[in-house]
């Protein structure tokens, strides 16, 4: 998980909703405190009742991982306090965006079929209306695998999940992930402010300035019908790609943890023994996960540590995904990623040049016993020709003169 997922607005801990400390207040606690709190509200997702009992259960949300000693969203988030103490009237409710990823990517054909209802926009299918508990939402599915809801949080997502991925598993290319990852900021409405992210808290207000951006066409039903106002629309995809892009490379993250813990005892076992500790082949295989994870995170269409074409065109949209992602520090964490990618390729490296080493000090003592094997066969069908040419003249020689 991300280091810096953040404490909510409400708990479960009874049939009614208990309201927490103001977020002022509850910064000024203990960390671990809040984190606490976070785990146990995103553990009633797993009892949620509206899901179906026979739909495979969800991945597991991983465990929060301890924070950095200090990350920009942390460092911001102070940043956001007058905005949330200072009401006013054009301003609406601060609700959650949740992002969650259960997958590694989706199938875009797949996604046309299962969302009939969604708009095709950029790299995601966009649902302006979606009800959770009669509150409305809108839904971005990205292909990367990452679901972004806006006006809702972790069981509307899993709610969401099961009701349209889950029953029908063509929608997903890749592996179903063991631990879904998620990331979950906040957001306001209020058309007098600029639209920007300030601190933790996304605010959406003025409609952005667009070059060449063509705005989707709702119907008068369908915008009648939208949870969020249609100015901002471009904005908020742009912010949702950030989103997305950050659970996405949390999986990568993950894969590569585990992939980390299944080596980490290599070099003990090299201390000890004085022997790789994996056959040939166990040992390409590893190698070969460990290209598929720097692929994954360099070579593909997700590219995390480049900004995507599109946003070259329309610099508004460009400066809002690049404030989540400096947010959530991604390319930090994709130079992260690449440096551990790294230390494991030397360390695959140097374990494949022993095995190699290996391999040929067998085939030298092979051929070794080889050519003394052909040496014994030599003497023993050749022995008595050999002595006889060598000693049998001088025996002659001795008998003639006597």
């Amino acid at each position: 998980m991300l280091p810096f997922r953040r404490l909510t607005s409400i708990v479960r801990t009874s049939p009614g909703p208990t309201r927490l400390p103001s977020i002022a207040h509850t910064q000024r606690l203990n960390p671990l405190i809040s984190r606490y709190a976070s785990l146990r509200w995103n553990s009633t997702a797993a009892f949620e009742p509206a899901e179906s009992a026979t739909s495979p259960p969800l991945p597991r949300t991983s465990k929060p991982k301890p924070n950095k000693s200090a990350t920009a969203l942390k460092r911001t988030a102070s940043a956001s306090l007058p905005i949330r103490h200072n009401p006013t009237p054009t301003r609406g409710d601060i609700r959650p965006v949740f992002t969650f990823s259960t997958v590694e990517r989706y199938n875009p054909i797949a996604l046309s079929r299962l969302l009939p209802s969604a708009i095709e926009f950029e790299e995601a299918f966009w649902l302006p209306a979606w009800s959770y508990k009669g509150e409305p939402c809108e839904v971005w599915v990205f292909c990367n695998g990452s679901v972004v809801i806006w006006g809702a949080g972790e069981d509307a997502a899993r709610r969401f999940i099961s009701d349209v991925f889950e029953r029908d598993r063509s929608s997903t290319f890749g592996k179903i992930l063991d631990h879904a990852e998620s990331e979950e900021l906040e957001f306001v409405t209020d058309p007098n402010e600029a639209t920007r992210l300030q601190g933790d808290l996304i605010i959406l207000g003025q409609a952005p300035t667009l070059n060449d951006f063509d705005l989707p066409k709702l119907s008068a039903r369908k915008a009648e019908k939208a949870s969020l106002p249609l100015e901002t629309i471009a904005a908020r995809y742009a912010f949702s790609h950030a989103l997305a892009r950050s659970t996405a490379l949390a999986s990568l993250e993950t894969s590569l943890e585990n992939y980390l813990h299944s080596v980490s005892s290599l070099p003990e076992t090299l201390v000890a023994t004085g022997k790789p500790g994996l056959e040939r082949k166990e040992l390409i295989m590893k190698l070969g996960e460990l290209l598929k994870l720097r692929q994954s995170l360099n070579l593909t269409e997700e590219s995390f540590s480049d900004t995507p074409d599109f946003y070259w065109a329309e610099p508004a949209l460009e400066e809002y995904f690049n404030s989540v992602s400096s947010a959530l520090e991604i390319k930090l964490r994709t130079k992260s990623v690449n440096d551990k990618i790294t230390y494991a390729a030397e360390l695959q490296s140097t374990l494949r040049e022993l095995l190699t080493e290996s391999t040929a000090h067998r085939m030298e003592l092979i051929i070794i016993a080889l050519i003394a094997v052909e040496v014994v066969i030599a003497f023993i069908r050749d022995g008595p020709e050999l002595w006889e040419s060598i000693f049998g003249k001088d025996d002659k020689g001795k008998a003639k003169r006597h």
